[in-house]
């Protein structure tokens, strides 16, 4: 059995602004729906494999999206796994950061949203699991978040959660 399932990078209801600069790329109206697809098809998996936790780890949203609606569907989805008694993490990445929208959405209560002032621990003991982690509180983030992350837990499962890029590497 699975313990845990791992995504980033969903860009939920990204306007794929840039696509139309390579060639032979599909046309932006024909994948619009793409990254609901893919969380609908991400949440559909978590419920038919019956994993009981899911971590999304930044990116989750494209910068400042202007619909609320973009939210209120994440919400909805995040429900549909709350029903089943599964837990969800997520941490900010840097386009999330950018999202005023994002800090007044309300989510369901299996869902936590790691804060963006220090590293902190969710327990979760009956998984047998400790997840720790910090979300982004700008864009630009610099400096190494993970140098403060909180002792592992004996006994348990822990999972360190961050949202990065590693050094050297080209940011698009």
């Amino acid at each position: 059995m699975l313990t845990f399932l791992h995504a980033a990078d969903i860009h939920l209801d990204s306007p794929l602004k840039g696509l139309f600069q390579y060639e032979g790329a599909p046309d932006v109206e024909d994948i619009r729906g793409a990254t609901r697809q893919a969380l609908d098809n991400l949440v559909s998996f978590v419920l038919s494999e019956k994993v009981p936790l899911l971590i999304i780890a930044g990116g989750l949203y494209d910068g400042d999206w202007q619909d609320f609606n973009t939210g209120l569907y994440f919400s909805k989805q995040m429900q549909r796994l709350g029903e089943t008694g599964v837990r969800v993490a997520v941490v900010r990445g840097n386009h999330d950061a950018a999202n005023t929208m994002t800090k007044t959405l309300i989510m369901p209560d299996n869902v936590k949203i790691f804060r963006s002032r220090k590293p902190e621990t969710w327990r979760l003991d009956e998984l047998g699991v400790a997840v720790h982690g910090q979300s982004y509180a700008t864009q630009e983030v610099t400096e190494n978040l993970s140098v403060a992350y909180p002792d592992p837990i004996a006994g348990v499962l822990n999972i360190g959660v961050l949202h990065c890029l590693i050094s050297g590497a080209q940011s698009w």
